[in-house]
């Protein structure tokens, strides 16, 4: 049973690359830590995104790949993903650089791309269905030989993959977007990234999510599964006093930023209790606070008791 008055908080996960108790790996871990507790193993990442993105009825049979404009930062030997945060595309730059390459994308993939975004276009998997891929989240800042799509049990799909990669470098390499973009000081759109491919049946969100009454954050996958679970969504949390923070579920960049909300609704006790859920060393873990937990403790009992901060919190 879900507590009647809990909020959970999901904390972004770290990949679990470099610890000692840890195997050495052939090839990266299959998504983030957090990404594979609210998706699955399989991390079917590219049909959530799409249901959350769209009014499209997505076939849950079907598998979906998410193709994305992106920036690769050339160091002395190797070239770096650069997160789309840092890479500022809007929407008619998207438009026109996709309207050169659809031709090449919708060629190799044998069908048509099922929508197109600012960030974020899809298309049915098709031949490459069988990849192994990674989110742009859990990739960027890294030296991308290690990310790159790998074959799994069908040998070749990743070289044509690199193929039409490639063919797309060179469209974009001359276009009049990238132009524009260089006089502006703007990173160029010089490829395309691929991931999340699966399918919505292989989607095996949380019990803890599956009985939240709304779901709280701004990452677009959570948009897909409220859509999937049929769970109300909003972007920002509501004001402390809210009874809709009961039995809600918050995903947030800056957790630190909606700590005081939630700290002042446990106060008021409109929440009995606030978990928190994060992946240190790459493993889930939870941990409850109520309105005592919230004190520093101390010996020295005539002191008045101090309030935790949010990087107190966090480090416990």
């Amino acid at each position: 049973m879900t507590h009647e008055k809990r909020f959970t908080l999901m904390l972004s996960g770290e990949d679990a690359l470099e610890l000692d108790d840890h195997p050495i790996r052939s090839a990266p871990l299959n998504g983030l830590p957090h990404e594979r507790f609210l998706l699955g193993e399989k991390v079917p990442a590219a049909p959530i995104l799409l249901l959350g993105q769209s009014q499209l009825t997505v076939n849950p049979d079907e598998m979906v790949a998410c193709l994305q404009p992106v920036h690769l930062h050339a160091t002395r030997d190797h070239l770096v993903l650069m997160s789309q945060g840092q890479v500022d595309l809007n929407h008619e730059e998207s438009a026109k650089l996709l309207k050169v390459a659809l031709p090449f994308i919708e060629e190799d993939f044998q069908g048509p791309v099922l929508l197109q975004g600012q960030h974020y276009w899809f298309i049915a998997a098709g031949p490459f269905a069988s990849l192994a891929s990674h989110s742009i989240d859990q990739a960027h800042g890294r030296n991308i030989d290690w990310w790159m799509p790998r074959d799994t049990h069908e040998d070749g799909v990743a070289k044509t993959w690199r193929k039409l990669q490639n063919e797309i470098q060179m469209l974009w390499h001359i276009d009049p977007v990238n132009e524009i973009r260089e006089q502006r000081g703007a990173p160029m759109i010089n490829s395309i990234w691929i991931s999340g491919i699966g399918k919505l049946n292989d989607v095996q969100a949380p019990e803890l999510l599956k009985q939240a009454q709304n779901i709280y954050g701004e990452h677009p996958l959570l948009a897909g599964l409220s859509k999937l679970l049929n769970i109300a969504h909003q972007k920002k949390l509501p004001l402390a006093n809210s009874s809709d923070l009961a039995n809600g579920f918050g995903w947030f960049s800056h957790p630190e930023s909606i700590w005081p909300t939630l700290k002042q609704a446990l106060v008021d006790k409109v929440l009995d209790e606030v978990t928190i859920i994060d992946f240190p060393k790459g493993e889930k873990r939870d941990r409850t606070f109520t309105t005592r937990d919230l004190q520093k403790k101390s010996l020295l009992f005539w002191r008045k008791a101090e309030e935790l901060n949010w990087k107190e919190i966090a480090k416990q």
